[in-house]
């Protein structure tokens, strides 16, 4: 069972009894799947607000890729593609919203103008971003990545992958919680530095995850390791999407971060039912 009944997100609440859904909006111009969409602040307000729409119950933004290869992006080259959306977002929608980053500053400016959470790839390993999660009281996503996104997929070794993740994660939420971090979200990370093969362990073996007490996020979302079992480019992925997001939910996520609001909401609705009869 988890710790967490509910996800107390500043002025809002999330109760999980049922699977939520994070609605992805980068806005950069290099991600893998929809990079130069949304970097129009115009465009970006509209999609996040049609993801919210089509049912997603958090928006997840970023403005930095971290697509395998990816290069870094400067504290102030980020917010300067993010904050200006996040500002008008915060009075236009009616979720929360979440800051896709590992950097300090980015994230405390933004939490400055009303963002909600944390969603952290690195899981705070950065001092600094523990104090800033702490200072602000915001739940955080805390992700497990073998390597940087630049290298990450060059050549990722486990003995055990789910083993390692679990302790991993494990170790960082002891952290977070010791400082003064209450509200855990725990990734393992699907995609970031991991094979194919690693990340179908996982998603078979998520069941486990659970037994950390922390509320579980699965972004599978048109991930590399689709393509590489049906053949197909990352603009028809969206059926593998939900093959894998119901495993997820079946093993036990609680939380799924998806591009394709509509389609995974419809087969939530399906699954959480499924689930509760």
């Amino acid at each position: 069972m988890t710790k967490l009944k509910k996800i107390h997100c500043r002025n809002y609440t999330l109760h999980l009894q049922q699977t939520l859904i994070m609605g992805i909006l980068n806005v950069t111009p290099d991600s893998f799947s929809d990079g130069g969409q949304f970097i129009d602040e115009e465009k970006a307000v509209i999609h996040a607000k049609k993801l919210m729409t089509d049912g997603a119950d958090i928006i997840d933004i970023g403005g930095e890729s971290t697509r395998p290869g990816s290069q870094s992006l400067t504290e102030e080259e980020e917010l300067d593609r993010i904050l200006p959306i996040i500002k008008k977002l915060v009075s236009d929608l009616s979720i929360p919203i979440s800051i896709d980053t590992y950097k300090p500053l980015v994230a405390e400016e933004c939490l400055k103008v009303g963002a909600h959470l944390i969603n952290d790839i690195t899981a705070l390993k950065n001092p600094q971003m523990i104090d800033v999660v702490a200072k602000y009281n915001v739940p955080v996503v805390l992700m497990h990545m073998q390597g940087t996104p630049k290298i990450m997929q060059e050549n990722p070794v486990y003995k055990d992958v789910v083993t390692e993740v679990m302790e991993f994660l494990r170790s960082r939420s002891s952290i977070a919680q010791n400082a003064g971090i209450n509200e855990i979200i725990i990734d393992p990370g699907i995609g970031f530095g991991k094979t194919v093969e690693h990340n179908l362990k996982i998603l078979k073996n998520l069941r486990k995850f659970t037994t950390l007490g922390y509320p579980i996020l699965i972004g599978p979302s048109r991930k590399s390791f689709i393509g590489a079992i049906t053949g197909l480019p990352v603009t028809e992925r969206v059926e593998g999407t939900l093959a894998a997001v119901t495993i997820a939910v079946m093993n036990g996520a609680q939380i799924i971060r998806v591009h394709d609001v509509k389609e995974c909401k419809r087969a939530l609705q399906i699954i959480d039912a499924i689930r509760g009869s």
